[in-house]
């Protein structure tokens, strides 16, 4: 499958995570209007206890705990007994209570523990969504601490790892720039300044010439005072700046406020280069990343084959059984052509019932062999209706090349000219430059 196809972010769930959550709180009306926003919202399935009794039963009989949220007022715990009794099981754990009590507040976040929640304000259930929410996503995100203080970098990487992020450590910016090359998956760095060899904002510049803003946020730390630190370490790329000594609840707000903003980013850069309804990348982002890779593909002097698909009969899809089977015509046909396309190959829906592919590395028979299989995995699918099943036709023209200077668009327009031929000699077949089959036994096999 090309990598086009997989996504922006990051992202998919890891079946191996654990899932579960286990909500302890004696007030029946909140645990239900919050076992509901998390398990209709997030999809997380949610158990609830009522006592310690209770949720250390749960905890025995069941696997896969992901998360505790829990009331400090039980039947049979105290306060300090309640929080112990989650930790003591090395679960991560939120506290969510009705009273507010600053003192209270101060001394259990003293403890492990993720966040202390008012239950009892405007927005509390909202927010605890979010925070199961992130915590959750924040397992699949990686992170880097680079601080020449052993101390200080074991206590930033102790509160992303409670935070669920997976944490590499750097001693210094040298070792920190071969940590981001080494482990893609790094989309958070968190940087102090004073490091010997190469201070923060150097490392920050020359970070930012393999990863850019969008990829990997930068969090700048220092306990300099100087006024032009903070400017420093933006216009050199950082994206936030956080003055030593910090709060675990500052920490984690910005933490959690850049890695949001890199999740955003990635979602709008989906919707403007993916197809909403087959999850192709759309047609500006092929002739985006055929630009690029053509120049390649000339210097190393390989063939490339560009193809156009169109489905037969479209129109008669929606007219007949309705643009619902229209659309589950296009979603069938572009699975077909994602599971069929090799990594190096581009795909992309090219408007309507139109997909285009861009091929390297094929003579011109391997690549009809390449489209003629395709074709018939396509005339091959069987889409559920409901009331009936329905089959369909493509038609596919072709254009093989050398690549030279600025050819995509007359590559582009062959193939269109070789796909109307198809349609013109009775659908359902593969035309290239100078050849047309439309019964050719392929040399490959599906």
């Amino acid at each position: 499958m090309p990598a086009l196809f997989q996504g922006a972010l990051d992202s998919a769930p890891g079946e191996d995570l654990p899932q579960r959550i286990l909500l302890v709180e004696n007030s029946r009306t909140f645990t239900s209007m919050l076992k509901e926003a998390i398990e209709q919202r997030l999809e997380l399935p949610v158990s609830v206890a009522t006592s310690l009794a209770e949720a250390g039963r749960l905890l025995d009989e069941e696997k896969g705990w992901f998360l505790v949220l829990t009331g400090l007022v039980l039947a049979d715990g105290d306060r300090d007994h309640v929080v112990d009794f989650f930790l003591s099981r090395g679960l991560r754990t939120v506290v969510v209570s009705s009273v507010y009590d600053e003192d209270l507040r101060k001394r259990v976040l003293q403890q492990q523990i993720i966040d202390y929640v008012l239950k009892n304000t405007p927005g509390s259930v909202d927010y605890l969504v979010w925070l199961v929410q992130r915590l959750d996503r924040n397992r699949r995100i990686a992170a880097l601490v680079v601080d020449d203080s052993m101390s200080a970098r074991l206590y930033a990487a102790s509160l992303l790892r409670m935070y669920g992020h997976e944490v590499y450590e750097a001693a210094d910016g040298a070792e920190g720039l071969k940590a981001i090359e080494a482990h893609p998956a790094i989309r958070l760095a968190v940087v102090d300044q004073e490091m010997p060899g190469m201070e923060g904002v150097e490392f920050t510049r020359r970070l930012r010439t393999l990863r850019s803003r969008d990829k990997v946020a930068v969090i700048g730390i220092s306990g300099n005072t100087d006024p032009s630190l903070i400017p420093r370490f933006l216009k050199n790329g950082a994206n936030d700046f956080l003055r030593k000594p910090f709060s675990r609840e500052e920490f984690f707000c910005r933490v959690s406020q850049n890695v949001d903003q890199l999740e955003l980013i990635g979602t709008l850069q989906d919707l403007a280069t993916r197809d909403f309804l087959t999850g192709l990348p759309n047609r500006r982002c092929f002739l985006e990343q055929s630009q690029r890779q053509l120049p390649k593909l000339e210097l190393k002097g390989e063939q490339v084959a560009v193809a156009m698909i169109d489905i037969d009969h479209f129109k008669h899809i929606n007219d007949t059984h309705g643009h619902e089977a229209g659309d589950d015509a296009l979603r069938a046909v572009a699975a077909a052509v994602a599971d069929h396309a090799r990594d190096q190959d581009l795909i992309a829906r090219f408007g309507g019932e139109e997909f285009c592919l861009l091929v390297p590395g094929l003579e011109e028979d391997e690549a009809i062999d390449y489209f003629e299989i395709l074709r018939q995995r396509i005339a091959a699918l069987e889409v559920d209706l409901g009331h009936t099943i329905l089959r369909m036709t493509v038609s596919i023209g072709v254009c093989c090349l050398r690549p030279a200077g600025d050819a995509l668009h007359g590559l582009i327009s062959e193939a269109d000219r070789q796909l109307y031929l198809a349609k013109a000699a009775g659908r359902n077949r593969v035309c290239s430059t100078g050849v047309a089959t439309a019964t050719r036994e392929p040399a490959l096999v599906l």
